[in-house]
C-alpha cells in the first residue's frame, strides 16, 4: 500500500501544480472536512475497494477521477450563491472546471460524470467510476454521520468473503 500512497501523494503534487487543486482547502464539504481531504480520503479508499476486490483497473485514471471529482471549487453550502441543486449540478461543474484545467481521459470524465449514481440517473460506465462512486458514499457517510476523519484509511482490511461470520 505504501507505493500507493506514494503514487496519490505524486498526483496531488501535479494536480497541485497544473491547475486550482489547493482551492480544494478552502471548502468544507462534509461537517468539518474539506473539499482537499475528503478527495484525498476518497483516492485512498478507492485503492483499497480496488486491493481487496482484486479489481484490474487503470490506477493512474482511478487516482485522478477520484482526486477531481469534486473539483467544483465553490462553497456549497453558501446559498446566497444560488446552489440550491449542488447534489445535481457539482458533478458537471467538477467535469467542466477538470476539464479546463487539466488533461483528462475518458475515464477520468466518467469519474467525475458519474460519482453522484443514484442521485443522479445515469451510472458510471466504467469499473474506475464505479469503484469511487462507492469509496465516495463510504467516505462521506463516515464524514456526516461519524465526524470521522481519514488518517485511518490503510490496510490491513478485515477479511471480506465466505469466511466472514454473519
Amino acid at each position: 500500500m505504501d507505493h500507493i500512497h506514494e503514487m496519490i501523494d505524486q498526483k496531488i503534487e501535479e494536480l497541485e501544480r497544473e491547475g486550482n487543486f489547493k482551492k480544494e482547502k478552502l471548502f468544507l464539504q462534509h461537517g468539518t472536512t474539506t473539499v482537499y481531504e475528503h478527495s484525498v480520503a476518497v483516492a485512498k479508499m478507492s485503492c483499497l475497494i480496488v486491493m481487496q476486490l482484486h479489481l484490474t483497473v487503470d490506477l493512474d485514471a482511478l487516482i485522478y477521477g477520484a482526486l477531481l471529482h469534486d473539483y467544483f471549487l465553490y462553497d456549497w453550502h453558501d446559498k446566497s450563491r444560488g446552489e440550491r441543486w449542488h447534489g445535481l449540478t457539482h458533478p458537471i461543474t467538477s467535469l467542466r472546471n477538470a476539464d479546463r484545467d487539466y488533461h483528462l481521459g475518458t475515464i477520468e470524465k466518467d469519474i467525475i460524470r458519474h460519482h453522484m449514481f443514484p442521485l443522479t440517473l445515469t451510472p458510471p460506465r466504467t469499473k474506475e467510476g464505479w469503484v469511487v462512486c462507492m469509496a465516495d458514499k463510504i467516505c462521506a457517510t463516515r464524514e456526516t454521520v461519524f465526524r470521522t476523519r481519514h488518517e485511518d484509511i490503510q490496510p490491513p482490511m478485515p477479511p471480506m468473503g465466505p469466511e466472514v461470520g454473519v
